[in-house]
C-alpha cells in the first residue's frame, strides 16, 4: 500500500470509529440517570445521609452543572459501549503490520488487561464507601453535610480510572518476561523493591488521605505482581530457560568454552614467493616438463594515512 491508501484507510478507520462512539454516546445519554444513581450509592449508603422520604441530596452550585455532568457520564458510558468497535478499527489499522506471534501477544494483553481493568474498577467502587466515611467522619463537620455533585462524581471517576489502570501494571511484567526481557527468578528477586513501589505508588495517586483504600490498592497489586511471577516462572520452565551454558555469569565474566577433543593448530612452513612452483602429479613420459612462472602477489595499494 501506497502512503496516501494508507492515510486513506486511517481516515476511514476513524470515521468508523467515531461513529461508533456517537452512537454509544446516545445510548449512555439515555443510561445516564441509571448510571448516575449507581455511582452515587455508596454516599447514599453512609449513615445519616437518607433523608426520612428516602431521598439522597446533593449540592448543585451552578445552573448548568447537572446538564454538564449528564452528558459527561453520557460520554464515558459511550466509549465503554463502543468500545469493543473503535477498539477494533485500532487494532485492523495495526494488525497488518505485525507478524504473527506478535498478534498473538497482543491477543494475550488485551484478553487479560480487560478483566483486570474491571476488577480494579470494581475494586475502588467498594472503596469509595469506606473513604467518604472516613473523610467525613474525620472533618469538622461530620456526617451531617451534603456534598458538591459534580465533585463527588470527578471523586468517584478518578478513583474508578486509578484502580483500572493501576491493577496493569504486574500485566506490564509479565509481558517483559514473555518477549525475553527478564526472566521469573529475576522478578522474584525484586519483590521488595516491588511492594514497596506499590506502597509508594498508593499513597501518592491515591486522592484519599485515609489508608483504606492506599492499603487494598497496594496489597492487590502484590497479589497481583506475586501471580505474574509464578506465571512468569511457569514460562521458563516451559520455554527451558535457565539451561544454557551462560546462564549464572556476570556481565563482564568471561564464558567458558568446551573445546572438547579439538587439535592445537600449529603454524606451517612458509613458502617463499620467488620459489618455482612443479606439478605434483604423476610426471608424464613424453618428456621434460616446463617449470612454472611463480605467482607473485599483487602489490596491494598504500592508503594516504600508512605513508610516514
Amino acid at each position: 500500500m501506497t502512503l496516501i491508501e494508507h492515510f486513506r484507510e486511517l481516515r476511514s478507520r476513524l470515521f468508523r470509529a467515531s461513529l461508533a462512539v456517537v452512537v454509544g454516546f446516545g445510548v449512555g445519554f439515555w443510561l445516564s440517570d441509571y448510571v448516575f444513581e449507581l455511582l452515587k450509592q455508596p454516599y447514599c449508603d453512609l449513615p445519616g445521609i437518607l433523608e426520612p422520604d428516602g431521598g439522597c441530596p446533593m449540592t448543585q452550585l451552578g445552573p448548568a452543572d447537572g446538564f454538564l455532568l449528564k452528558l459527561k457520564i453520557a460520554l464515558w458510558v459511550g466509549l465503554i459501549v463502543s468500545g469493543p468497535v473503535w477498539l477494533y478499527q485500532l487494532w485492523a489499522f495495526i494488525a497488518p503490520g505485525l507478524h504473527k506471534h506478535e498478534r498473538g501477544y497482543a491477543y494475550a494483553f488485551v484478553a487479560i488487561a480487560a478483566p483486570l481493568f474491571t476488577g480494579g474498577a470494581v475494586l475502588a467502587y467498594f472503596v469509595v464507601e469506606k473513604g467518604l466515611l472516613f473523610l467525613l467522619q474525620s472533618g469538622v463537620t461530620g456526617l451531617d453535610t451534603q456534598l458538591e455533585v459534580t465533585r463527588y462524581i470527578s471523586f468517584v471517576t478518578s478513583l474508578i480510572l486509578l484502580f483500572g489502570v493501576a491493577f496493569l501494571f504486574p500485566l506490564l511484567a509479565l509481558m517483559l518476561n514473555v518477549v525475553g526481557i527478564t526472566s521469573g527468578k529475576r522478578l522474584l528477586s525484586w519483590w521488595r523493591i516491588a511492594v514497596f513501589a506499590f506502597f509508594l505508588f498508593a499513597a501518592v495517586v491515591t486522592p484519599t488521605p485515609d489508608p483504606f483504600g492506599m492499603t487494598i490498592l497496594a496489597l492487590a497489586l502484590s497479589v497481583l505482581y506475586f501471580m505474574a511471577v509464578g506465571v512468569a516462572l511457569l514460562n521458563d520452565k516451559r520455554r527451558g530457560r535457565g539451561k544454557s551454558l551462560y546462564e549464572g555469569l556476570d556481565d563482564d565474566q568471561v564464558s567458558p568454552l568446551d573445546l572438547g577433543d579439538a587439535e592445537p593448530v600449529t603454524a606451517g612452513s612458509r613458502v617463499g614467493a620467488s620459489e618455482p612452483v612443479t606439478a605434483s602429479g604423476p610426471v608424464s613420459a613424453s618428456g621434460p616438463i616446463e617449470p612454472i612462472e611463480p605467482v607473485r602477489p599483487t602489490p596491494i595499494e598504500r592508503r594516504f594515512d600508512d605513508m610516514t
